[in-house]
């Protein structure tokens, strides 16, 4: 059988991989705690899924859903009042997921040879869009010391004359790294500068804790504006995930490009589901509010226990619902006849001696770090780090 080199070259999800592994292993009865999840654990508030259930009963199923101009139009009034962006309706386009729109923005902006600058560590489907699409990812790499957060030297060194397009995702999957207003305005003048498109990952912009702030990099003036291609969506802000409903904000020539590709792959969103979507943004913000809350209080029992274990170093997430510990300080060392060689073995470890899912940080481009995400209860945190303290301990 020959399948395409396209499809031979893309990676399987590190992210999604981990999390249908700790799946198999409940549907046997095995007690595994999971921290793999990219999604909140709320369910999606009760009103947003009444005005689904409404457009449904209503017959709202067909390809033109009657809610989607004026999801459009909420859209942009989402982006001006929280954002400081003036879009027009037509600027918007709305597709299935988050991840589907940054796709769409990709195929559109970047040709063959092309490179995109990705800060590492970056969200796992980043560089595999960027390689589909022909492109070429070029790494900036970031750590536990510059808070991973990339600095305008390091972009502005990681530019030649190929460099299309700069990924900036900020809060971040994985590191929940924020960045301030005044790097994200430096990086603006930069992209002006060169004539860099950036495709701005927003998706976690509600999720911000303590006195951290998110700013868009679009809202620096009309010049970065219009090399900016916003992409947010309903997913992680209304515990949408399975609802399927992003969207993306750019200038008329970059979205009627995104058009086109999707009028050819997928067409609309579900129809239904954008009557949910309507009313997550028009309706009451409360769940919200409480959501953030709630993982502000377990990002900070999950740091302070992560800290706690001999080994394992943690830094405070600023936004975001991950923890990102450094746990390379146990490579090398062995529990029976397996030896720990980096972030893989090591989260197969956790899984079998502690059955607790984890996800290995190679798959973000830091093998020498893993992901937890603190969207699960508190006890399943406190218990999860008890159980990987004492795991470790077995490591000689």
């Amino acid at each position: 059988m020959a399948i395409s080199d396209r499809a031979m070259k893309a990676s399987a999800s590190a992210t999604l991989a981990i999390s249908a592994k700790a799946r198999q292993l409940k549907a046997q009865g095995i007690d595994v705690i999971g921290f793999g999840a990219g999604e909140p654990d709320f369910d999606t508030p009760q009103n947003i899924k009444d005005a689904a259930i409404k457009a449904l009963l209503a017959g709202d199923t067909k390809y033109g859903a009657r809610s989607a101009k004026a999801l459009n139009e909420a859209i942009c009034n989402k982006l001006r009042n929280d954002n400081g962006l003036d879009y027009s309706p037509s600027q918007v386009i709305v597709s299935l997921g988050a991840k589907h729109s940054l796709y769409n923005a990709i195929l559109t902006l970047c040709n063959p040879g092309d490179e995109v600058i990705i800060p590492s560590p970056y969200w796992v489907s980043y560089p595999e869009m960027v390689m589909l699409a022909g492109g070429e990812p070029v790494y900036v790499h970031t750590d536990e010391s510059t808070g991973f957060r990339m600095s305008t030297e390091q972009l502005k060194d990681a530019i030649t004359p190929r460099t299309k397009i700069l990924i900036l995702n900020s809060p971040s999957n994985p590191t929940g790294a924020v960045y301030d207003p005044s790097d994200i305005e430096e990086f603006a003048k930069i992209a002006v500068e060169h004539g860099l498109y950036v495709i701005s990952d927003e998706i976690y912009e509600k999720m911000i804790y303590g006195n951290t702030r998110q700013v868009s990099i679009a809202s620096f003036g009309d010049d970065i504006k219009k090399l900016t291609v916003v992409i947010n969506g309903f997913s992680k802000t209304y515990s949408m995930t399975g609802w399927r409903v992003g969207y993306a904000a750019a200038e008329q020539e970059i979205v009627d490009g995104m058009s086109r590709i999707q009028d050819h792959s997928t067409s609309n969103p579900t129809s239904f589901a954008l009557a949910g979507a309507l009313e997550a943004l028009t309706g009451p913000q409360d769940s919200v509010e409480m959501m953030v809350r709630e993982f502000a209080e377990r990002r900070r029992v999950m740091v302070e226990g992560l800290n706690a274990i001999p080994g394992i170093v943690c830094s405070e997430p600023g936004g975001a619902f991950y923890a990102f510990p450094n746990v390379s300080s146990f490579y090398g060392k062995s529990y029976g006849d397996k030896t720990i060689n980096g972030s893989d073995s090591f989260a197969a470890f956790l899984l079998d001696e502690a059955r607790v899912a984890v996800v290995p940080g190679s798959g973000f481009g830091a093998d020498e770090n893993i992901r937890l995400s603190y969207a699960a209860s508190m006890e399943d945190i406190r218990n999860g780090i008890e159980r990987i303290g004492e795991a470790v301990t077995k490591l000689k």
